[in-house]
């Protein structure tokens, strides 16, 4: 498929070290202003090439979220290939220095690597009435992201968008009817490949399945 174009290359790993940006402001504000592009764009697929190298399973697209939006204050939450994984939970906090916790509705940021076992997303914390940008933000990493399927509607769209994503939990859909139906609490949702990027902000309703 053909993604549509954006700031979305930058960056190296430096010194042969696979770790981290090489210049971190840059680094870290050019990856800023790709996410702006997808939030403000739901559904738009993007390329988003960061040319990081973070322990595997992790995609670099992840891992430059992560550093450029998480700090030591940030608490995370990571599914099971990756909170089993000793070196993914050594890079983010030596990156970072965030938080891992044990439970999705703990978390300011989660990271599903496996989507047909993660959770419901209701089980993230949906944040509060008079705080609702406390909520998760949930980074779901899939093979493809796809210009059909689903019919979408909401701020950033004009008339209404076809986006779908794989793999994802047969019931994905109406979870996301559930999600938008609690506006404007509920999760903010970023789907990547290893290079590529889009957005479902929870302001997206989904008017039709594909």
């Amino acid at each position: 498929m053909t993604a549509s174009s954006s700031p979305g290359t930058f960056g190296s790993a430096g010194s042969g070290t696979g770790h981290g940006f090489a210049s971190l402001a840059h680094d870290s504000q050019a990856v800023f202003r790709t996410v702006m592009h997808a939030i403000a764009r739901p559904g738009t697929i993007s390329t988003f090439d960061p040319r990081l190298q973070p322990p595997e399973p992790l995609f670099a697209t992840t891992a430059a979220l992560v550093l450029a939006l998480a700090d030591f204050e940030t608490t995370i939450w990571l599914d099971a290939p990756l909170a089993e994984n000793g070196a993914v939970r050594d890079y983010l906090k030596f990156h970072c220095g965030s938080r891992i916790v044990a439970h999705p509705h703990e978390a300011a940021f989660a990271i599903v690597s496996r989507p047909a076992t993660m959770p419901q997303l209701i089980r993230f914390n949906q944040g509060l009435p008079a705080f609702p940008d406390r909520s998760t933000t949930v980074i779901v990493e899939v093979e493809a992201l796809y210009p059909e399927g689903w019919r979408l509607h909401g701020p950033g769209i004009k008339d209404d968008i076809a986006f779908s994503a794989a793999p994802l939990p047969a019931d994905f859909g109406g979870q996301l009817v559930l999600n938008r139906d609690q506006f404007p609490l509920g999760v903010d949702l970023i789907f990547v490949t290893a290079t590529e990027i889009a957005a479902l902000p929870r302001s997206v309703r989904l008017i039709r399945g594909g």
